[in-house]
């Protein structure tokens, strides 16, 4: 039997989204960075860049013998998609945390982390926000650890990013919080003290006001995409003041004011 058009178009699609995935899960593995991707395999839309983005979940968990740990997320905006896979392997709460730096920085996000304790797997009809609260078993002070597979990530346009994990590189979990204050937590004071005396202090904002409103939108759209959440799984749903650098192999506390306080170390990988 010959092959179609659409056989021929398929095998096209799925090479080109294995090329992509391949390069930046190898950048991934190795804490490397480097060109945007090449014009034939670099994502123009959501969709191209979710299908590259599923294949360097697959191949990550192959080669790294991982898991899908969390996700981090945000509300949807025009022609934008904020959701992405946290690899198990890469979220940690015992300090000193590894991570690959830059400019001998460690540059971290501060979030809230809430872990669900059963699964919402993808069915029929939508979840309900009581439904989703119901799913939630405890809530963490946490900080996203960031870094880009892209040497000059402000050069490259939003679905490459998508496809890259919205610089993802890990996830630090600190204490158990008071859930219903984290809850209402739209905005706080954030103190960062570093015991070699780089301190800074940061006025905290949700960028989507309640802390809540990214997860029941994420739940959803892993239900419409076919998956869902997996009892265990973290997820966070933005920073309350954007990247912070803090030094590496020094004593850091974050205070968030009225929910408490994170201690942790940093350590370059490699």
């Amino acid at each position: 039997m010959p092959i179609s058009a659409n056989q021929i178009e398929l095998s096209k699609q799925t090479a080109v989204v294995t090329q992509a995935a391949d390069i930046l899960t190898a950048r991934r593995i190795d804490g490397t960075q480097g060109d945007r991707l090449p014009d034939n395999c670099r994502p123009t839309d959501i969709d191209s860049a979710l299908a590259i983005q599923a294949a360097i979940s697959e191949r990550w968990c192959d080669l790294m013998n991982d898991s899908i740990g969390g996700w981090k997320c945000g509300l949807p905006g025009p022609d934008k998609i904020v959701a992405a896979p946290i690899y198990t392997r890469t979220i940690d709460s015992i300090p000193p945390i590894s991570l690959w730096p830059k400019n001998d920085k460690a540059r971290v996000e501060p979030e809230l982390a809430f872990f669900f304790g059963t699964d919402l797997p993808s069915r029929s009809t939508a979840y309900t926000p009581a439904e989703i609260d119901a799913a939630i078993v405890r809530t963490h002070l946490a900080l996203e650890l960031i870094n880009s597979r892209y040497s000059e990530p402000k050069t490259c346009s939003f679905p490459e990013m998508l496809a890259d994990g919205l610089v993802n590189q890990g996830l630090f979990i600190g204490p158990e919080v008071d859930a219903e204050l984290a809850r209402a937590a739209s905005e706080f004071k954030i103190s960062v003290t570093c015991s070699n005396g780089e301190n800074s202090e940061h006025q905290g904002r949700h960028p989507n006001i309640h802390p809540r409103a990214p997860l029941y939108w994420l739940v959803e759209f892993l239900r419409a995409q076919g998956e869902g959440i997996s009892a265990g799984q973290a997820v966070i749903t933005g920073s309350f003041a954007g990247v912070i650098e803090v030094p590496l192999n020094t004593d850091i506390n974050f205070n968030y004011a009225g929910l408490g306080n994170m201690h942790v170390n940093f350590k370059a990988k490699g």
